[in-house]
């Protein structure tokens, strides 16, 4: 198959299995008269797998090192539930964090209702903006963005 035909095949598009191919994620063989890409069954069943471990959190590099286990004949299950162990505190954090901001932005919308808008005058850029009080600083670690 061609990167079209895989990308068909398997809903994404080609741009998606390029981006996979040269992640290192596909590995498709050169047709050695036109150079084209060629993948086969077995890169859409990767494909598949892919696309399964992305619903699930895994970044493409976690996914690159679970594959790398599976071609080594090696089971990749420990690292799997080893990184979603870790991952899931994480994500329960960034819920709560991201369910404080939708609090945070309701209080504001609630309280500009009836607030004219402003003209910047050199002293204000925004009144709406600035008429939200600042919270007291908080003593949150600095969130890591490893993906």
């Amino acid at each position: 198959m061609k990167v079209s035909e895989l990308a068909r095949h398997g809903s994404v598009t080609a741009e998606t299995v390029r981006h996979y191919t040269r992640e290192g994620l596909l590995a498709p063989t050169r047709h050695p008269d036109n150079g084209y890409q060629l993948f086969s069954a077995t890169d859409l069943e990767r494909l598949h797998f892919i696309q399964r471990a992305r619903k699930l959190g895994f970044s493409v590099a976690e996914i690159r090192d679970i594959l790398a286990h599976a071609d080594q004949g090696d089971s990749p299950c420990p690292l799997v539930r080893d990184l979603l162990t870790h991952r899931l505190p994480q994500i329960r954090a960034r819920i709560t964090e991201l369910e404080a901001l939708a609090q945070r932005m309701e209080q504001a919308l609630e309280s500009w209702q009836d607030m004219p808008d402003g003209t910047p005058d050199g002293h204000s850029l925004c009144r709406l903006i600035e008429s939200f009080p600042e919270e007291a600083p908080c003593n949150h670690a600095p969130r890591s963005h490893k993906h």
